[in-house]
């Protein structure tokens, strides 16, 4: 039988976020960002959702991202790590607040911006190929403060500017750029998502939609602009992928089902095709809800399409039109689902679905016809560092596997376009949703490599992955 093999060109790696592993959070003329608010406890969701006011936290409210891992002082032992992993990707964001501490500033801050230029040039010296994210749940609190954040227009300006201040100092060293991390994340989890929270008598999901109009104005400017100062540079959206499932084959349950993938697709939609959607009209419109939009923003989103659509995956979904009425357990993250009594769980409740990636795969391509990359995909679970520092993690070797071997079915038994996949996350991270270090995403993770991997992935540094995580793990997070 003839292995099933990838392209060459194929680009492996890990991914991270800026505001999970860098810390340092008001070094070297950083201002505050939004990350820097969201507190770790029972206030943490209820913040993020835009439901609680930061500015009501206790005084002694725990902001794990201000620590994190403190990347920003171990950057160079880290990428050598990831070279020995044998990465050919590397996708991580820049912080916005470390090149425009208020958004507003008259001139960026050199420091931030040299910071960013030696992590690529290392990358590079490496042969490992930059996927940089522009904005990863990253908003300047000075904007949320004088503006509401993506409430308002004045959020685009400063963020097109951002965005430019980094395809000019970049180009030609980042061929690969995102806009916005999970975009559709604005809908659940509004303020961590986009620094939205609601203030007395508003409309929630009219403020959602108004402000992602502006991200998704924003966005396509960005592409445009883009495209313009490096034609050589592809850019694309990313999406909380995944996709629900109906409960039965009642028809009302497939229509829920719809339903709520219509919610995920409405960003992508616009971003690759440059129009908002009939479907997404007709709803506002039913809803009054319509976004209130500036004579140019039609031509503009259809000038700024992108080149590709990337994803992060890690469970699929189940819904029922009527859950109340067939008494299955409700779990919930940032997303609510039926228990899928055909998958297992996390710890967390995340339903493990190797399938699920291929299903999520094909939908994605044959609706857009557009290339596809997989920039996160990782199990979060609870790892035990044994005596001697390994970590015996077969049960995250065994998600990947399974899912790994479920993207490469997409690819070469589905024709699917795939430019390559990016794990969540090589090195210990905080997590977005939970604030916790102990939710890990690494663990030991290049034994996975080298036992799963086919011949076309590169990675062959057997036990450097435990010293990342175990590294990693001494850092001062661990108190988290």
């Amino acid at each position: 039988m003839t292995a099933k093999r990838l392209p060459e060109n194929f680009l492996w790696g890990g991914a991270t976020a800026a505001n999970q592993i860098e810390g340092a959070w008001d070094a070297d003329g950083k201002g505050p960002s939004l990350i820097d608010m969201i507190p770790w406890g029972p206030s943490r969701m209820p913040v993020m959702k835009g439901e609680a006011d930061y500015h009501t936290l206790p005084a002694d409210a725990y902001y794990p991202g201000r620590v994190a891992i403190d990347h920003y002082h171990h950057w160079k032992e880290d990428i050598a790590l990831f070279a020995e992993m044998g990465f050919k990707c590397y996708r991580f964001s820049i912080s916005w607040t470390r090149i425009f501490p208020t958004g507003e500033d008259e001139q960026p801050n050199e420091a931030g911006l040299a910071f960013y230029e030696q992590i690529i040039d290392e990358c590079r010296k490496y042969g490992i190929e930059p996927l940089i994210t522009i904005c990863h749940f990253e908003l300047p609190i000075a904007l949320l403060e004088k503006y509401g954040g993506w409430r308002d227009r004045h959020t685009i300006t400063a963020f097109v500017r951002f965005a430019e201040t980094l395809f000019r100092r970049f180009k030609g060293k980042v061929k690969y750029w995102l806009t916005f991390n999970e975009i559709n994340m604005l809908m659940r989890l509004p303020f961590g998502g986009a620094g939205v929270f609601f203030r007395q008598g508003e409309d929630p999901e009219q403020v959602k939609y108004q402000a992602a109009h502006h991200e998704l104005v924003a966005s396509a400017l960005a592409v445009k602009l883009g495209h313009s100062i490096d034609p050589a540079c592809k850019i694309g959206c990313m999406l909380a992928g995944g996709t629900y499932y109906p409960w039965s084959c009642n028809p009302e349950d497939v229509w829920s089902a719809i339903q709520q993938d219509h919610v995920n697709d409405f960003f992508s939609d616009i971003q690759v095709r440059g129009r908002y959607a009939p479907y997404a009209l007709k709803k506002l419109e039913r809803q009054g809800i319509l976004p209130v939009m500036e004579p140019e923003d039609a031509a503009v989103l259809a000038e700024g399409t992108v080149d590709f659509v990337s994803f992060s995956y890690y469970s699929s979904r189940c819904i029922a039109a009527h859950p109340e009425k067939i008494g299955v357990e409700q779990t919930t993250n940032a997303a609510k689902t039926l228990k899928n009594p055909y998958l297992q769980s996390s710890e967390w409740g995340w339903q493990i679905d190797p399938l699920g990636l291929r299903i999520v795969l094909n939908n994605l391509y044959d609706r857009y016809q557009k290339p596809l990359f997989i920039v996160e995909n990782g199990l979060g679970a609870k790892d035990t560092v044994e005596a001697d520092g390994s970590i015996n993690d077969d049960y995250r070797i065994d998600y990947l596997r399974a899912h790994i071997s479920a993207m490469i079915d997409a690819v070469v038994e589905d024709g699917v376009e795939l430019l390559g996949y990016t794990s969540w996350a090589p090195v210990d991270l905080i997590s977005a949703s939970t604030g916790e270090m102990s939710k890990r995403y690494s663990g030991t993770g290049i034994s996975m490599w080298t036992r799963t991997m086919p011949e076309t992935a590169p990675w062959s540094a057997a036990g450097k992955r435990a010293s990342i995580g175990t590294k990693k793990s001494l850092r001062p997070a661990e108190k988290i």
